[in-house]
């Protein structure tokens, strides 16, 4: 026996460079297919008050509440797709996470109150 140590023949040679394909594009393009079905929720919300037999100021609150939760909404996704243009994104904070989440199910329950006015 010599005193060189033999290479291990599982080892596994370093990894390259990551190397990420379409995934970031296929990223992409899922949020932007989620805020587009955003909007037509919105849109439709809107259209729904507008037929409402609500009050009016009933209408205004929810019309403004469903705009300003749009708004977040779409502003969140687009600050995710900006981050998406390098070749490795970084987590998504979890306070991100949850204004998303927020948003959905606000837009939610904002869809169950027009139902009901």
């Amino acid at each position: 026996m010599s005193g060189t140590p033999r290479p291990d023949p599982r080892a596994r040679p370093p990894a390259p460079d990551r190397d990420p394909g379409l995934q970031p594009e296929r990223t992409r393009l899922a949020w932007r297919r989620t805020t587009l079905s955003c909007t037509v929720v919105a849109v439709l919300a809107g259209r729904q008050l507008g037929r409402s037999a609500a009050p009016g100021p009933v209408v205004a609150v929810l019309t403004a509440l469903t705009a300003l939760v749009w708004l977040a909404f779409v502003a969140l996704a687009h600050h995710r797709v900006r981050e998406m243009t390098t070749g490795r994104p970084p987590d998504m904070p979890p306070r991100t996470a949850l204004l998303l989440v927020s948003c959905t199910l606000a837009l939610a329950a904002f869809g169950a109150a027009m139902v009901v006015a």
